[in-house]
């Protein structure tokens, strides 16, 4: 293992009735002044929004609600949030929803708490976070970033056409709520879109240095090979509650910084992810399911031993005559193999790109993640969305 420091501060309250039983509580140390934080209408239909809505109310607080946060949230909404936060003198933001929610709002209390301009200060930079950010909790009701666990907030700036994270433990929520039953009203799409964000995390942690035995790499085998078996299940027989809540502690589990403790970390995927995010608007882990396959297809060679090990450990491909690069070509198909079996896209057209005259423009604005395998460059990353195509 290499050296590193490790640190979570959220306090994560897991299971059924959680919500019921925990929110009044953690609440109660703030003030009366609580931003309510959502996406659209689900919350609304499910009924999570009206239970969340009477604990508020049973608890004396002053609601000031925060809607309409879309997937990929924008630099644009985050200032929204930044200003009625201020208005309303909010003394605690409640994150309820999925990733794009928790990101959000991470950004809005950063921004809510500093005078500058924090898309240039602390976006498009590493920044140091000085003050302390308002105060954040999270419902989890989508099972996919792990979000809730970190400080880490995926923008997009949609003038520059970047879309971008950054973690800062400042940002880490005071506090997650995670009752798997309220992911149970998931379309099948987010579902597998958000399962394979979970996927996508722990192989880009995975696919990295040291290739020596270590705990990290052992444990995200252990995790990938969870997601692959109980993202099929969820999508047969959405109120599996077993197949739900290991999706959900797996997402988790994924972004709560564990298994990335003495690794290099590989987040090329993402990283081109991201800027076809910002091009396109594209679903996200639906542009993962296509990327990934074609990425590794290009470095796998560059990090053999790793990705044989994938194949054998992670899908049970078998050895018997086979060359290591057979072997891990294997492992690729079968990854692929996968993305169709839960629905998801392989190529740029099945997700309405039409345009590929886009693709260089993309490839160019996409930043090289340091700590993969193989070498990137803009020739490389063209090269890899043109086989994605």
């Amino acid at each position: 293992m290499n050296n590193f420091i490790f640190e979570n501060s959220t306090k994560v309250y897991f299971g059924k009735g959680c919500v019921k039983e925990f929110l009044a509580g953690n609440l109660s140390i703030y003030g009366n002044n609580v931003m309510l934080a959502y996406g659209g209408e689900s919350i609304k239909k499910n009924g999570v929004y009206d239970e969340i809505k009477e604990i508020l109310t049973a608890g004396g607080k002053n609601i000031t609600e925060f809607s309409g946060i879309m997937s990929n949230p924008t630099y644009k909404k985050v200032l929204e949030g930044a200003k009625l936060a201020k208005e309303n003198h909010v003394d605690v933001i409640l994150a309820v929803g999925g990733g794009s929610v928790m990101d959000c709002c991470k950004a809005v209390s950063l921004a809510a708490a500093y005078d500058g301009d924090i898309w240039s200060d602390y976006w498009e930079k590493n920044g140091i976070v000085y003050f302390e950010p308002i105060p954040l909790g999270v419902i989890v009701t989508v099972a996919g970033t792990g979000s809730e666990c970190n400080g880490g907030a995926v923008i997009t700036n949609e003038e520059k056409k970047i879309k971008t994270g950054r973690d800062y433990p400042k940002c880490n929520p005071k506090f997650a709520l995670m009752d798997p039953e309220y992911t149970f009203s998931v379309p099948a799409r987010q579902t597998a879109s958000g399962g394979f964000d979970i996927l996508s995390h722990i192989m880009e942690t995975y696919f990295s240095k040291p290739d020596e035995d270590n705990v990290s790499d052992n444990i995200s085998q252990a995790l990938m090979k969870s997601v692959i078996s109980n993202l099929p299940k969820a999508l047969e027989n959405p109120q599996d509650y077993t197949a739900r809540s290991n999706l959900m502690w797996a997402a988790t589990m994924a972004e709560n910084r564990i298994i990335k403790l003495g690794k290099a970390c590989d987040f090329q995927a993402h990283q081109i992810e991201h800027q076809l995010g910002a091009f396109t608007n594209c679903n996200h882990g639906c542009g993962l399911a296509v990327i990934h396959p074609a990425y590794y297809r290009y470095i796998y060679r560059d990090g053999l031993e790793k990705f044989v090990r994938f194949a054998e450990n992670v899908w049970g491909i078998s050895a018997e005559g086979k060359t290591d690069e057979e072997i891990a070509s294997d492992g690729i198909q079968a990854l692929e193999d996968f993305i169709k079996q839960i629905g998801l896209p392989t190529k740029l057209r099945e997700l309405g790109i039409t345009d590929k005259g886009q693709l260089a423009d993309i490839a160019r604005s996409c930043n090289i993640a340091p700590g993969g395998y193989g070498k990137m460059s803009e020739k490389a990353i063209l090269e890899i969305l043109n086989k994605c195509y």
